[in-house]
């Protein structure tokens, strides 16, 4: 099991994920994609990331708008593969230009 973060170690770790925000014992970011197939398309390559790290994000798909919120249950909390898997997302959707 994945060892829990504590606060100033999730603090310190949003500083180089400046739009990924905080919500308690979880993180997310919302992307607007180009197009909703586009946003599709980051889902499914972000599925296929997530299915690679054992590691799976709650995901919402509005239209173009795909929010991605991630925590460890097995932690209860915050863990180092949640910033893990959100610099993955990040790097997934540049290539899929969305914002």
């Amino acid at each position: 099991m994945a060892d829990r973060l504590d606060d100033s170690a999730v603090t310190a770790r949003l500083k180089d994920l400046p739009n990924w925000a905080r919500d308690g014992d979880q993180i997310h970011r919302r992307f607007k994609a180009p197009s909703f197939m586009a946003g599709i398309d980051l889902v499914g390559e972000v599925a296929r990331a997530a299915e690679e790290a054992d590691h799976h994000p709650d995901i919402d798909i509005r239209w173009r708008t795909v929010t991605f919120t991630l925590t460890t249950h097995s932690a209860g909390g915050l863990t180092e593969r949640d910033f893990a898997l959100a610099r993955r997302i990040d790097e997934v959707a540049a290539r899929h230009g969305a914002q």
